[in-house]
């Protein structure tokens, strides 16, 4: 098969997905392992799977002369310059489905840890103090407002309806919904919600969706939750809301530098900091392998592809 194309695996996935690859009709060179390996791997590269630890840049895609398609194990393509991979007429296609179930599971575990003040109680537990009293509050009866209100979001509110919960969201490529949750305005939202729950994927028109502006706008009391990407929120401008008291709290598993180089947020007692493991579940991850060859696979057998990227600019 020395001529069979080959498909580069720049960064881990499944082990299984691998195999089932490596037994399709290609060569595989998995460089997962060996960052400095992949740009000596791209002169021959048919296909690239990524996910986020490679940024796949116009200058990356320049130096594969023969890439025809970029497999995103994952759900955000922010890490690749679509318009570089439009140009060269390379297909995109990503896993949108496989961290759907692990990254709404741990929105509602943040959702009841931030509410219920759990982690200083653990903490004081451990520490061998025993804080009875009051102590949280119930996140039932909590209105969650979505930021973006796509698989995550709906499957979020489906198992938060079952607390009690009510929800709103705002999406500007969804109009209705048939599961009961209100779409409103931006605005609206950040005045009613009692959680702002975010959802959206990262374009230059969102950056700093949330910033001072909208946290003024935000209620009192409210709680901010961001398990989507780091940049959707203008953390300089979130540090003084959680310091005055404007906001409860706020649980962040996304941050606009990956590791934080800032602290300051993360020493605040009403903050919940995890490092972006939403979708890093061995479930969610065997399916973003899974998703990933399928489409690789797909790909080289010239079969219709299921989860194409449209390129920007590109009617939805």
């Amino acid at each position: 098969m020395t001529d069979a194309p080959l498909v580069v695996v720049a960064d881990p996935i499944d082990r299984a997905a691998v195999d089932r690859l490596r037994a399709g009709p290609c060569r595989v060179l998995d460089v997962s392992g060996d960052p400095e390996a992949l740009r000596p791997s791209l002169a021959e590269a048919w296909a690239l799977i990524v996910r986020s630890r490679t940024k796949v840049t116009g200058a990356l895609i320049s130096s594969a002369p023969q890439l025809a398609l970029i497999a995103r194990a994952g759900v955000g393509v922010d890490n690749v310059d679509m318009a570089a991979a439009a140009g060269r007429n390379i297909r995109v296609v990503n896993a949108p489905g496989a961290a759907t179930t692990s990254v709404a599971e741990l929105t509602v575990a943040l959702y009841l840890l931030m509410v219920r003040g759990l982690v200083p109680a653990i903490t004081s537990t451990r520490a061998g103090r025993w804080e009875r009293g009051s102590h949280g509050r119930e996140l039932s009866g909590r209105r969650i407002g979505f930021v973006g209100y796509g698989r995550i979001a709906r499957e979020v509110a489906r198992r938060t309806a079952a607390f009690g919960c009510s929800s709103v969201a705002f999406d500007p490529f969804v109009s209705r919904t048939d599961d009961g949750t209100e779409m409103v305005a931006l605005d609206a939202l950040l005045a009613r919600a009692d959680i702002v729950s975010l959802h959206a994927a990262l374009t230059p028109q969102n950056h700093h969706l949330i910033g001072a502006d909208a946290l003024a706008r935000m209620k009192r009391g409210a709680y901010l939750v961001n398990v989507a990407r780091g940049p959707l929120v203008d953390e300089a401008a979130l540090l003084p809301a959680l310091k005055d008291g404007r906001l409860a709290g706020a649980a962040l598993d996304v941050f606009e530098v990956e590791p934080p180089t800032d602290l300051a947020l993360l020493e605040l007692p009403n903050v919940i900091a995890t490092p972006h493991i939403g979708a890093m579940t061995a479930e969610g991850q065997a399916r973003a392998g899974a998703e990933s060859v399928d489409e690789v696979l797909r790909a080289l057998r010239g079969e219709p592809l299921k989860n194409l990227v449209a390129p920007p600019g590109a009617s939805p």
